[in-house]
């Protein structure tokens, strides 16, 4: 068991790397806050891989995919999930990781055609695991329907693609405000929510600079929560109109059993 190593994991919406409204791009500070935060593993909301008109207008635009230069020099590996296409490009969701992915996929659960969403399931080798660590970064639709489909869908697709003995990790945005996710996906894959298990409550973090919503989530199966924290007001606030959470997490023996 000591030679399992605890991993520290971080999720945030990071606004297409501008600010409150779009006032300000931001995604260079972003990429020096993320990097403050050590997390082995990070999941991300709203990622540009293209955008032609922001490279025109910003003198300091990445030349690389968002997702690319935010990984630089930290983070070995990186997958992204391309949900959103547009005449200027396209966004989606990545992770971040400084262990091999070893295979990953994203699953379109778009509900609508004009809200395009998917589930980006990465596995990932992290040493002294026996079995593949399972991460999912998600990002809900804005309507109960549409997340209730898309539970459904994360649902099924770990029930058939992860032995009950993996570890998962699912983080995201839900814009799962009135908690109607966390009891199903309990019920159905025996993960547990990280702030609920550690502090009692969901963590708030919207918006950033005065958090009052409980959008963003991390899930676990097969872990000990050791510590949360929601990275919120300054600098976090001019970074994003979300607050970045992280958990520090250790491996259990097992993951527990499912529901009855």
């Amino acid at each position: 068991m000591n030679s399992q190593p605890g991993l520290r994991v971080v999720t945030y919406n990071i606004h297409k790397g501008f600010s409150h409204f779009n006032r300000r791009m931001m995604i260079h500070e972003l990429r020096e806050r993320l990097r403050h935060v050590g997390a082995d593993i990070v999941f991300l909301q709203e990622v540009v891989g293209e955008h032609g008109a922001h490279a025109e207008r910003y003198e300091n635009w990445p030349e690389q995919p968002q997702y690319e230069f935010l990984a630089d020099e930290v983070w070995s590996e990186f997958a992204y999930g391309r949900n959103r296409v547009h005449a200027h490009g396209h966004h989606g969701n990545a992770v971040l990781s400084r262990y091999p992915i070893v295979r990953f996929e994203n699953q379109n659960v778009s509900a609508h055609a004009w809200e395009k969403r998917g589930l980006l399931h990465c596995e990932i080798e992290v040493p002294g695991y026996a079995a593949p660590l399972h991460c999912i970064c998600v990002h809900l639709a804005l309507n109960e329907n549409g997340r209730r489909y898309q539970v459904a869908a994360l649902i099924e697709r770990l029930q058939r693609e992860v032995p009950e003995d993996h570890p998962i990790i699912v983080a995201g945005d839900f814009n799962d405000w009135r908690n109607l996710a966390g009891r199903r996906l309990a019920d159905g894959l025996g993960l547990v929510e990280a702030f609920r298990d550690h502090r009692g409550k969901s963590a708030r973090s919207f918006p950033s600079n005065f958090p009052l919503l409980r959008l963003d989530r991390i899930y676990v199966r097969g872990f000990r929560v050791e510590h949360t924290e929601v990275h919120h007001g300054f600098p976090w606030s001019r970074i994003s109109d979300h607050a970045a959470l992280s958990a520090r997490l250790s491996p259990q023996s097992a993951a527990p059993s499912r529901r009855q």
